[in-house]
């Protein structure tokens, strides 16, 4: 990290709380790509600085590159030990939103692959392969260090994201997303039509083929199961949005990408995103699980 004279304790605990701070982003970044969880991403942040404080980094070249291969290591043992976590969840999984617009409490590397679309590909991955992409393609780590997180040989790592980075490219195109302006548009018609109960203006909006899918994770009523067709889609969103109407609907950034926060009874109880295709909403997800979203 420095040449010249060895610095004291003081000066090193300095110099490394200067560039922890220019690094955060990139570590809490590569951990909530891998998991999708914005508290465990916490947690490994938490983890990563404290192996850093209780570690001479005198001799490491890259301390970003560092810090984001410890922290994919730490998220990589998560990830093998959360499958049957995520194997009990109670009804459909969504990534916990990640407030990433002005006055975000979480700084983070945005682009598309914190949308919730992209990390909902990524769970299809196995956590190998998720790790070689997010470290290559994402955060540009070279393979000799991959293979080393995942116990695995340069060639191997290679491959791993080699077949990571397949499986995203045919998910994307077989599905793919509007621009962000777009989705603004579509959003703005949306939340028109469901304060107002508007039932044909939601048909309108949506796809035939919509998918609408809600996470509960058991602790607040959610549809179990996604539902399927444009038309059941708007007779759910109407019957909720009777059942429960909200305070306001606020307009945020989630992932990077637009989202709809709806509030009732001085709080946040959804978090809504879409995927559009061709102006129409092919996805509807809303988070509802109350754990999601403390952070909100």
């Amino acid at each position: 990290m420095g040449d010249g004279h060895a610095p004291g304790p003081s000066e090193r605990e300095d110099m490394l709380g200067a560039e922890w701070e220019r690094h955060r982003p990139a570590v809490f970044g590569v951990a909530y790509r891998l998991m999708g969880s914005v508290a465990d991403a916490e947690d490994v942040t938490q983890d990563v600085w404290l192996r850093a404080a209780g570690t001479d980094l005198q001799d490491v070249d890259d301390l970003r590159a560092w810090l984001v291969t410890v922290a994919a290591r730490r998220s990589y043992d998560i990830l093998r030990s959360a499958r049957f976590r995520r194997e009990t969840y109670v009804g459909p999984w969504l990534p916990e939103p990640l407030l990433t617009g002005p006055g975000a409490s979480e700084q983070v590397l945005v682009d598309e692959s914190v949308s919730s679309a992209m990390l909902l590909i990524m769970e299809e991955l196995s956590p190998p392969e998720r790790v070689a992409f997010v470290l290559h393609d994402v955060f540009g780590i070279e393979f000799g260090r991959i293979g080393e997180v995942l116990d695995v040989s340069v060639p191997g790592a290679r491959q791993l994201a080699s077949r990571a980075r397949r499986r995203v490219a045919t998910a994307k195109e077989s599905t793919p997303q509007a621009s962000k302006a777009e989705r603004e548009r579509v959003l703005g018609v949306f939340r028109a039509a469901y304060e107002a109960g508007d039932l044909a203006g939601l048909v309108e909006l949506l796809h035939p083929d919509a998918v609408y899918v809600t996470d509960g994770g058991g602790k607040a009523a959610a549809a179990r199961k996604p539902i399927h067709g444009g038309e059941r889609v708007a007779e759910v969103l109407v019957r909720v949005g009777r059942k429960w109407p909200p305070d306001r609907i606020d307009f945020v950034e989630v992932g990077g990408e637009p989202a709809l926060a709806f509030h009732r009874e001085g709080r946040v109880y959804s978090v809504d995103t879409v995927q559009i295709t061709d102006g129409l909403i092919i996805a509807y997800r809303r988070v509802v699980n109350p754990d999601k979203l403390v952070r909100v």
